[in-house]
């Protein structure tokens, strides 16, 4: 019999799967197709409430958000990207057991049913906006573009060594590549500018990926489409979370199973508004279903945003699970 892990990589390699594989997230009586895992040494500083990262920027979260977390407002840690030197500095990582690390981090997932994303950290992007705020460190690209590729060069100098003992340690089935480089409406920066500031470090973290043969994801929030050609050439095969500012349809035309899109899920629309009505959640589902699975290539992903306790929260996330289970994991069998 199929495990979840199994059909889930069947799509990623562009494959039709026995049943629309569900992201993260485990169904009653399944376990999950797939987690994401990062060495816990990166997170050991971060809480619920929000925490530091290995950077010493500091976070915070809001319950109704679900714990979700952004840099502590007007706590930036770099404010002249001239002086990264002095403030940017890279833990010294020479005294962890990788081998503990890696059984302990990898404890709660049964392998043979779940398949595991390598996920390092959130971006060279995201991480400079994370250091300086988003006036700042735009303004920092375009007015001092050598001293961020430098930052970057010495992030990613950090950041391909811990690669190097993930892919030794860990195994990964799946490698994951972050960056936030959108709005909701455009990208925050050029084609042209990705290309040759952040481009680079995507692709030499992907190459264990392509050395070891396994998928690479690629997370990016918001109208990113712009991006999709630059990815493709270092081996992306599946984007989460897709939504739906871009030409999701199009692109689906476009590349086929080439490019599995996961999500596609509407999280701003009326089934993200309080108290949406039980027909309208479930009518979603099929109709984001109905859109983007035929043919494969599609990986369900809907989420719903609040605090654990809430209980319109808790019902819109069980009336997604009710539908994707009765509708998703038969839709390739009618």
């Amino acid at each position: 019999m199929m495990t979840e892990k199994e059909n889930y990589l069947m799509a990623l390699r562009g494959e039709v799967p026995e049943w629309i594989p569900r992201n993260l997230v485990a169904s009653p009586g399944h376990a999950p197709a797939n987690a994401w895992v990062g060495p816990g040494i990166l997170n050991e500083k971060r809480t619920p409430e929000g925490g530091f990262d290995i950077w010493c920027v500091e976070y915070v979260t809001t319950r109704e958000t679900g714990y979700m977390a952004l840099p502590k407002p007007g706590q930036f840690i770099l404010d002249d990207i001239r002086h990264w030197r002095d403030v940017i500095k890279a833990p010294d990582l020479s005294h962890v057991d990788w081998e503990a690390m890696a059984q302990k981090d990898l404890a709660r997932i049964d392998r043979s049913q779940t398949a595991v994303s390598a996920t390092i950290h959130v971006g060279y992007f995201q991480q400079l906006m994370n250091f300086m705020g988003f006036t700042e460190g735009l303004c920092a690209m375009i007015e001092e573009p050598d001293e961020v590729m430098e930052l970057f060069e010495y992030m990613n100098k950090f950041y391909m060594e811990i690669c190097s003992k993930y892919r030794d340690y860990y195994k990964p089935d799946v490698w994951s590549i972050t960056d936030d480089t959108a709005t909701a409406t455009n990208p925050f920066i050029s084609v042209e500018m990705y290309r040759e500031m952040v481009k680079p470090f995507h692709a030499r973290e992907a190459s264990f990926a392509q050395d070891m043969g396994i998928p690479i994801d690629m997370h990016d929030c918001g109208r990113c489409e712009d991006f999709i050609e630059d990815w493709l050439d270092f081996g992306v095969c599946c984007w989460n979370p897709a939504q739906v500012v871009n030409d999701l349809q199009g692109i689906k035309k476009k590349y086929g199973n080439r490019l599995v899109l996961e999500g596609c899920w509407d999280t701003q629309g009326p089934v993200g508004w309080p108290n949406a009505p039980e027909e309208l959640i479930r009518q979603q589902v099929q109709e984001c279903i109905d859109t983007y699975a035929p043919g494969g290539g599609f990986v369900f992903w809907a989420s719903t945003y609040g605090a654990p306790d809430d209980q319109d929260y808790l019902n819109k996330t069980r009336w997604i699970t009710e539908e994707y289970d009765a509708y998703g994991r038969t839709f390739y069998k009618k």
